[in-house]
């Protein structure tokens, strides 16, 4: 036979500062940073072209974001400017390595989401990592990102 209920000794207010937050994850009613993390070099064998397509993916991805009234940013988008300024002369050469992966670590504290798309990419699972770490909110479909009027 079982004893008694434990009593709910909770406060209204002390309930919802603890899972108030889960019922609506998905609300905002302003736009969110959001980091665009999927493959940029994974399986592509340093190929120009498949690097070019999963570039343009993740800008496609970020015009998405940005047409549901948020702020998309992709790393790429500081990281390689910096990179061809700094004189890298090919992927994954030692400027290159100093500047790409890092820029995106640095932009973790200042994301309020990450979403993360395409297929595998040791960089862009790690920024869900970092993300999540920060308490930060992570998506992993835009149809999971709530549209704001900006």
């Amino acid at each position: 036979m079982m004893g008694p209920m434990p009593t709910n000794h909770y406060s209204a207010a002390v309930l919802h500062a603890i899972v108030g937050d889960f019922v609506n994850m998905n609300y905002t009613d302003r736009p969110l940073l959001i980091l665009i993390a999927g493959p940029y070099r994974s399986n592509t064998g340093d190929d120009p072209a498949k690097i070019a397509e999963n570039l343009r993916h993740m800008n496609e991805v970020a015009l998405d974001v940005f047409r549901l009234g948020h702020v998309p940013i992709t790393g790429e988008a500081i990281a390689l400017p910096l990179i061809e300024t700094a004189g890298s002369k090919r992927i994954g050469d030692e400027v290159f390595n100093e500047i790409f992966h890092p820029i995106s670590r640095r932009l973790i504290d200042r994301i309020d989401a990450v979403l993360r798309i395409g297929g595998a990419s040791r960089g862009a699972d790690e920024m869900v990592i970092l993300a999540r770490e920060a308490g930060k909110r992570i998506y992993s479909t835009i149809s999971e990102i709530a549209k704001v009027e900006a």
